[in-house]
């Protein structure tokens, strides 16, 4: 390991004085990898599902192990977003000059190495090298042991991709075991090598990175995500976005795990919906209100409100109002992602003003949480933090700044 975050550093500094065209031509020979390679990818992935079968993974975390010639494609398609996306680095963000001559501007610059620790995903093994190498970190992946046979086929593509562009192969590397004890070391013994970490995955992993973490965390909390059902909202409109939200993927952190309706609208809206969701083989779990409209609908708990389920399976109410439902999602929401839908202008900005997390939407599914749909090619995760960085974490996240100061022979009396 060791070794792993020396090599990092080196790469690192090699990394700050590669330009542009060295960046994208290594991404850009990293898609045509990802293509050529596809049946590796696809063979080295029916190896770790088959494992995950064996072990009784859930249907949520097979979901997100599972790559398919569209989710290989659609891997190289990201790198090539990527690769397409402004360089950030050197960036001038901002410049002023000052009464006494001097001329300063902020100028953007690599954070240096990213360890990125991550579970199920192999996919994330693409994103985050990619976006690590046009923000000109080097990058130290820890992937799942599930995804293992996965995440180092495609990282053979990513060090193809580097090969091409002359550039270090350290620029992206994988740790090669799949001991755990290998996490506890990248979170507390090699703060010499790696300068931030990015954890992707459930809610112990996260906990364990934030309790052990010496090094500075962009953390990427659980996504207990709500769409609020306004007594303005349209009927065919709700009924499209609610069940986009909760059931386009169950298993990705931007999937709606709490329905809250109006009461404003409960008579001609709630019964509709929550019908939808039950044919669609989704499990609803209600208040009173929301049982009464159909049979089927099971007994919510409180512990409900917290869960995020990762499955076909959604808690509902029914609240009094916007400022009701507001106050429930900073009650049990994770600061992810919320979704108003109405007609109403004056209550969607309410409702995008108050609540106060990564992600709000207005008519639209919360399933948009996404770097890639951002139009930021491709994300590490979305982060819940509240300092540095916010949201889908894409390039411009994986940067810093220095000020940069140019003078004419001043000196200060």
């Amino acid at each position: 390991m060791d070794r792993i975050g020396r090599a990092a550093v080196d790469a690192s500094a090699a990394l700050a004085l590669a330009g542009r065209q060295e960046k994208d031509e290594a991404l850009l020979a990293a898609a045509r990898a990802l293509r050529r390679r596809s049946v590796e990818v696809l063979a080295a992935n029916a190896l770790d599902m088959e494992s995950a079968r064996a072990a009784a993974l859930s249907a949520a975390m097979l979901d997100r192990l599972k790559l398919d010639p569209a989710r290989v494609e659609a891997m190289a398609a990201g790198v090539e977003q990527i690769a397409a996306l402004d360089d950030p680095i050197g960036k001038v963000m901002e410049q002023w000059a000052r009464p006494n001559g001097l001329r300063i501007q902020r100028v953007r610059v690599p954070l240096g190495v990213i360890g990125i620790i991550y579970e199920s995903r192999p996919n994330v093994t693409c994103d985050a090298g990619a976006l690590c190498l046009k923000s000109g970190n080097a990058a130290i992946l820890r992937g799942g042991t599930e995804s293992h046979h996965s995440s180092t086929a495609i990282h053979a593509c990513l060090l193809e991709g580097l090969r091409e562009a002359g550039l270090p192969e350290a620029c992206i590397q994988l740790v090669p075991t799949t001991d755990r004890a290998a996490v506890g070391y990248m979170l507390g013994a090699m703060t010499d090598w790696i300068d931030v970490i990015v954890p992707r995955g459930g809610k112990s992993l996260i906990a364990r990175v934030q309790q052990e973490a010496r090094v500075p965390v962009i953390g990427h909390l659980e996504g207990n995500c709500h769409v609020y059902v306004d007594r303005a909202a349209d009927l065919r409109m709700a009924r499209e976005i609610v069940r986009n939200a909760k059931l386009r993927r169950t298993g990705i952190c931007g999937a709606a795990e709490t329905l809250l309706v109006d009461e404003g609208c409960a008579a001609t809206h709630l019964a509709p919906i929550v019908k939808d969701l039950l044919d669609a083989g989704c499990e609803v779990r209600g208040d009173a209100r929301v049982q009464a409209v159909d049979p089927r609908v099971r007994t919510a708990t409180e512990e409900d409100w917290y869960t995020e389920y990762l499955d076909a399976v959604i808690a509902a109410r029914v609240v009094g109002g916007v400022d009701e439902a507001i106050a429930h999602i900073a009650r049990y929401g994770s600061a992810h992602t919320e979704a108003i839908v109405t007609d109403d202008v004056a209550t969607a900005e309410a409702f995008l003003a108050r609540v106060d997390s990564a992600i709000v939407l207005h008519n639209a599914s919360t399933q948009f949480a996404d770097g890639g749909e951002f139009g930021m090619g491709a994300e590490i995760g979305i982060s819940t933090d509240r300092f540095h960085a916010r949201g889908p974490v894409g390039v411009e996240q994986l940067t810093s700044y220095k000020y940069v100061v140019r003078g004419s022979g001043q000196t200060r009396p």
